[in-house]
């Protein structure tokens, strides 16, 4: 079990055989078998960024790997990812009992993992990164931590712009659709593409939501 800054329920870490869950209470945020729109998430933001030679981005939550894992596919060798992680547990089990199912991503040259708030790191960085990836609690509307609610909002998008390259591209991911948020991005000053995905990488299960949200260029 650990605890989640900010939250009154624990984040546990269930294994059946080589399939692992993480559950917040009763609610199952992740499944090692239902990677698809976590992978999506990662591949169609990098293929936004095909023209950039070094692209560096920034990833916010661990989860499973499933992100990383498929930016590092398709990144190139001079590509950065800063993953964002805020529970200690959540690394300690990638680096322990899932460490099969990470494979040498964590010791990949290009990875560097924080632990750290992603919204703090986003604070603190201007025009740093080329893509910041949101794949934070179950998307705009937070359920794990309340707090998780201010990446989503005006001055969280702000902030995310500001700490984007021009041309750059916040990706975000959700359990289902939310207009107001993609109202939201556009009145923050991104030129927006909503993508329906699948939970898993065949074409049934659960449909997902990722937003691509572009900072023009030459914005600041």
């Amino acid at each position: 079990m650990a605890r989640v800054p900010g939250a009154e329920v624990e984040l546990r870490l269930m294994r059946r055989g080589a399939e692992f869950s993480m559950m917040l209470g009763p609610n199952e945020l992740m499944n090692s078998r239902l990677s698809g729109s976590e992978e999506a998430l990662a591949t169609l933001a990098c293929r936004r960024l095909e023209a950039v030679k070094r692209p560096h981005l920034l990833i916010g939550g661990l989860g499973m790997g499933f992100t990383l894992r498929a930016a590092l596919a398709v990144l190139g060798p001079e590509a950065r990812i800063t993953v964002a992680e805020l529970v200690p547990a959540v690394i300690a089990w990638a680096r322990g009992p899932m460490a099969d199912v990470f494979g040498d991503s964590l010791d990949d040259p290009r990875t560097e993992i924080r632990e750290a708030d992603v919204a703090d790191v986003i604070q603190a960085h201007a025009s740093a990164f080329d893509a910041v990836l949101l794949d934070v609690d179950n998307g705009p509307e937070g359920l794990i931590r309340k707090a998780n609610d201010a990446l989503y909002d005006a001055k969280g998008l702000k902030a995310v712009r500001r700490a984007l390259r021009p041309g750059g591209v916040l990706a975000v991911w959700s359990s289902g659709p939310h207009p107001a948020f993609a109202k939201r991005l556009r009145d923050a000053g991104f030129e927006v593409n909503e993508v329906n995905v699948r939970a898993t990488t065949k074409r049934s299960g659960a449909r997902h939501v990722i937003w691509f949200a572009t900072k023009p260029e030459g914005g600041r």
